[in-house]
């Protein structure tokens, strides 16, 4: 196969993966990994199209574990520079790990369990039931909303604070007062 050299065309909308039998040819020589076969510029009636990259969505239970992991850094007060630093990774590449968007090794998530001294199965309560998945397996998962909830910075903080009050009656009406505020008659 004769391959033709010509730089991509710009502005160029994105097709679907070709199948070279069918008139595409390569510009850019032949693929030599999954990644550049998948990203390679082909040739069709004259015009160079590059072939679009799909996204893949994280995993939900990625994302869940990511969470848990952003929570129980935020509950020590550590910063994703001082966790990327236990583990020898940047900042970014904890950020990824929190949203789900790279997975986590097992040996990572040992490492990242005795940095932040929690058991690994910590990672993994209340996590989303996947289809195909045995049901049964681990406690009851807790709502959604609360793990969400205790993730962000206001739901540590207001939990911390309110963990601190130990006077009972007073927690009882602080909660009422939330609840007249939101608009909430579930007391």
């Amino acid at each position: 196969m004769v391959y033709k050299a010509r730089p991509p065309a710009r502005n160029v909308a994105a097709k679907p993966a070709p199948d070279l039998d069918s008139g595409w040819r390569p510009l850019d020589g032949p693929p030599r990994t999954a990644q550049s076969a998948r990203a390679a510029t082909y040739d069709y009636l004259g015009g160079a199209v590059k072939q679009a990259i799909v996204k893949r969505t994280p995993n939900p239970i990625d994302k869940h574990v990511g969470s848990r992991v952003r929570m129980r850094r935020l509950m020590l007060g550590m910063s994703q520079e001082k966790l990327g630093d236990a583990l020898g990774l940047t900042f970014q590449q904890v950020q990824k790990y929190e949203k789900g968007t790279n997975r986590m090794g097992a040996s990572r998530l040992q490492h990242i369990s005795h940095i932040l001294h929690v058991p690994v199965p910590f990672f993994f309560e209340g996590a989303p039931y996947l289809p195909g998945q045995p049901e049964g397996i681990g406690g009851a998962p807790s709502p959604a909303y609360v793990s969400e909830f205790l993730a962000t910075t206001d739901g540590l903080a207001l939990t911390k604070a309110f963990m601190r009050i130990k006077e009972p009656g007073l927690r009882r009406r602080i909660v009422h007062l939330v609840e007249q505020i939101a608009g909430d008659d579930l007391s």
